[in-house]
């Protein structure tokens, strides 16, 4: 497995990350450590939580999952871990965040509450990478990025970073950053995979001028690279259940994941998967894995299987002749996730 430096900070991590969103909802606690385990076995060193997390979010559950991570790390020495997380942030519309009563705003007493918070959660004295899960494009950068730059200061986070965030805002960031000299985002937080490829133009651009990495979350579709919602959908996955039981919201998401052209690209890919003899889900990881703005590709699972099924990418190298055949696909039919949420910011 290889080490990427992430942006110009001083973590180096793992080229693949082990995500934790389903750690306390559809994974309890003796699985989600059967699943760390394996990764942390496997080399992967690099975890990434939040403070909402479990998904689906709820004012129940909200930090199950930084408990659980917690308990977790104590099983293992410290500095073996590269830790990261996020505070909430705005819902924009979307939903009312459940934590701190919804009160999300990325000012300084948000920030230093919801860090405090997930220090204890975490059972740690420092979090490695602190990341906003949304932005808040209502509120100055300079002050969000000198209230985090302030945490850096007290050794209470080492590198900070966005996520869900758009180019203009990553760019205003660092130009905020700059002028008032203030601690800048390393990293990115992304949705990025074969059936949302948007990442590749704009953002790409700015990640690769102005040295952030891009952390991929999704890289397969919501499961939809897996190719399970090929023909039907399945009992027990996500998007069967946000289409059946869900919310409005939840729906719209669904929606976006599985339709036509999502499903049509995801049955061209698994055409060029079975002639290079691997499976969909290993083209998809590595796939994600072999951008130069990408540093660690977020992975998640809610069995060993699944997670096992991912790390048969982690020696996979596609070669031009594939990458070209995936690339053809792209031309025929682009930008095959509906959207992706960002122009809505």
């Amino acid at each position: 497995m290889e080490r990427r430096r992430l942006g110009e900070s001083g973590l180096s991590v793992t080229d693949i990350c082990m995500g934790t969103m389903t750690l306390g909802s559809q994974c309890e606690e003796a699985l989600s450590f059967e699943i760390m385990d394996r990764a942390y076995d496997t080399g992967i060193d690099f975890l990434d939580a939040a403070e909402m997390y479990p998904v689906p979010p709820s004012a129940e559950t909200y930090g199950r999952t930084e408990v659980i991570v917690g308990k977790w790390i104590k099983t293992k020495p410290r500095e073996h871990v590269i830790l990261a997380t996020k505070i909430t942030g705005p819902g924009h519309g979307w939903f009312s965040p459940p934590v701190r009563g919804g009160r999300t705003a990325l000012d300084a007493l948000q920030i230093q509450r919801a860090v405090e918070a997930s220090l204890d959660r975490l059972q740690t004295d420092y979090i490695d990478l602190y990341q906003t899960h949304w932005p808040d494009h209502q509120m100055r950068y300079e002050d969000t990025l000198a209230a985090l730059g302030k945490l850096v200061d007290q050794g209470k986070i080492r590198a900070i970073g966005c996520s869900n965030e758009t180019s203009w805002g990553l760019m205003k960031s660092l130009w905020a950053a700059e002028k008032h000299s203030l601690a800048r985002y390393d990293t990115i937080q992304n949705n990025f995979s074969l059936i949302n490829r948007r990442c590749e133009s704009e953002l790409a651009q700015v990640c690769r001028r102005e040295n952030v990495s891009l952390l991929p979350y999704s890289p397969l579709g919501g499961g939809v690279l897996t190719g399970k919602y090929n023909e039907s959908l399945p009992e027990g996955a996500r998007f069967t259940d946000y289409l059946n039981n869900g919310g409005p919201r939840q729906k719209m998401m669904a929606a976006r994941f599985v339709n036509d052209r999502t499903l049509q690209v995801t049955r061209r890919l698994a055409t060029i998967a079975e002639d290079i003899g691997v499976s969909l889900t290993a083209l998809s990881v590595a796939w994600s894995r072999q951008h130069d703005f990408v540093a660690s590709t977020i992975i998640g699972a809610t069995t060993v299987a699944q997670l096992n099924a991912s790390l048969e990418a982690v020696d996979l190298i596609l070669d031009q002749e594939t990458m070209d055949r995936i690339d053809e696909i792209d031309v025929d039919i682009p930008n095959a996730l509906r959207e992706d949420g960002l122009r809505k910011l």
